[in-house]
């Protein structure tokens, strides 16, 4: 049983959280999102240290005429770092992009736990 239970609270550490964000952009506005994404946005979430392994996806599916979608994921260690990261650097990064993009842009955040 005591071998059962490290094995559990083994894995239990492995597990990892991802927190991805889906965003619609408008057409006209695509090319420079990207460009705001990787040099702005992601620089700074790097500095806070506290999201780590971003991805930025195209996504294919599910388009619609005059938008392009985006998947930017972050893998971060628990939901205490998410939190202090939304509270202390989140908003101010989301204005951010208000202010550079208006509404041309829509974001749907997701948080996910890998399980294998």
């Amino acid at each position: 049983m005591a071998k059962l239970f490290s094995t559990f609270v083994m894995l239990k550490e492995m597990l990892m959280l991802i927190y991805n964000t889906t965003y619609q952009v408008n057409i006209e506005d695509a090319r420079n999102f990207v460009i705001w994404i990787n040099e702005y946005l992601i620089p700074e979430v790097e500095k806070t240290g506290l999201m780590n392994q971003p991805r930025l996806l195209q996504i294919l599916s599910h388009k619609e005429k005059d938008s392009e979608c985006f998947s930017l994921q972050w893998e971060v260690a628990d939901t205490a770092s998410l939190h202090q990261f939304y509270t202390k650097h989140g908003i101010a990064l989301n204005k951010e992009m208000e202010k550079v993009f208006k509404n041309k842009v829509v974001g749907f955040p997701t948080l996910m736990e890998v399980i294998r």
